[in-house]
């Protein structure tokens, strides 16, 4: 007896599934529900909120460093007001207060948040997981040189290290030093030099080994 798959016009059977919700995820659903029944939000604004969240990732804050680092007068707008960063076509979704600081060679900023993991997440995507452990909140702060060998970045004595809280009202985004020998590089290759670890500051770009 032969048992036939098809179904018309892209349909399928509904998919079933028996997990059951744990804690959070019923509270997470019972105020989302709640929030859209009081017209607090509606379901097009959750929507857009995943949406958001899903479709943001270092390579938008890679762009935005990028054109800092070409467009001078574009830099002096960022580092006066970091909203200038979502005029590059970026999603704000959650309406991020967005601070950019700038490294030199006399300064070398990163960031932590120390009570939670706030994170510039519309325009570095969702943070890593060392980002939120208790490990690195705590360290960055009492031992920030060595927390910064442990990523392979070793700064001269004489280099400032600046570490920075982030907060639920403030987050931050480093603007790492271009690379010297990039002087002639273009946009797009010189946004492929930006990580996210190097804005948040853990590391710095570094120029890709030559072959063989």
């Amino acid at each position: 007896m032969s048992e036939s798959h098809d179904h018309e016009h892209g349909e399928h059977a509904p998919i079933q599934t028996h997990e059951t919700p744990g804690e959070w995820e019923v509270l997470e659903i019972a105020v989302r529900e709640l929030a859209i029944e009081k017209g607090l939000i509606t379901a097009d604004d959750h929507r857009r909120l995943l949406e958001g969240i899903d479709g943001a990732s270092p390579m938008l804050g890679a762009r935005v460093v990028a054109r800092a680092w070409v467009d001078e007068d574009y830099k002096k707008r960022l580092l006066a007001d970091g909203s200038v960063a979502f005029e590059l076509g970026i999603d704000n979704y959650d309406r991020t207060n967005l601070i950019v600081l700038e490294n030199s060679p006399q300064v070398h900023n990163f960031v932590v948040c120390t009570l939670c993991s706030c994170y510039p997440r519309p325009i570095l995507g969702l943070p890593p997981d060392w980002y939120k452990s208790p490990s690195y909140r705590s360290r960055a702060v009492r031992w920030p040189r060595a927390v910064l060998a442990e990523f392979g970045t070793v700064l001269p004595d004489d280099v400032s290290v600046r570490v920075h809280d982030s907060t639920a009202d403030m987050r931050y985004l480093v603007m790492p030093m271009r690379p010297a020998g990039t002087e002639n590089w273009s946009e797009e290759e010189l946004a492929k030099l930006v990580t996210r670890d190097t804005m948040i500051g853990v590391t710095v770009p570094r120029l890709p080994s030559p072959p063989g």
